[in-house]
C-alpha cells in the first residue's frame, strides 16, 4: 500500500522540486515579503482612515472660512464673537454664566 503511493503520479508531481519552489516562493511572496497580503490589508485600513481625515479637515476649513469672513465683516461682528467665545466685557459690565445641568 506504501509503495503503491509512492510511485503514485500525485507523490511524484508534489515531490517535484520545481512544485516545491514555487509552493515556497509563493509563500514567501504572501507571507513574508515586504508587499504581502497583511501589510496589503494593513495598508488599506489606513487609506481608509486617511480619506475620513480628509473629509473632516476639508469640512472644518468650510467652517473656519465661514467664521472668519464673519469676523472680518467689521467691529461689531468681532465684538459679538469676543462676548461669545471668551466672555469678555466692558469695564462697566458684569458677564454672568449659566450652565444647564443635564441628569
Amino acid at each position: 500500500m506504501k509503495k503503491d503511493f509512492l510511485n503514485s503520479s500525485t507523490f511524484k508531481f508534489l515531490g517535484n522540486k520545481f512544485f516545491i519552489a514555487s509552493v515556497v516562493f509563493a509563500a514567501f511572496i504572501l507571507f513574508f515579503d515586504e508587499n504581502s497580503i497583511s501589510r496589503h490589508l494593513k495598508d488599506r485600513r489606513k487609506l481608509s482612515d486617511l480619506k475620513e481625515q480628509k473629509a473632516y479637515y476639508k469640512e472644518r476649513i468650510v467652517i473656519d472660512k465661514q467664521k472668519y469672513r464673519e469676523l472680518n465683516r467689521g467691529d461689531a461682528e468681532l465684538e459679538k464673537f469676543a462676548r461669545e467665545q471668551y466672555y469678555m466685557s466692558k469695564p462697566d459690565e458684569d458677564v454672568f454664566i449659566i450652565e444647564e445641568i443635564e441628569d
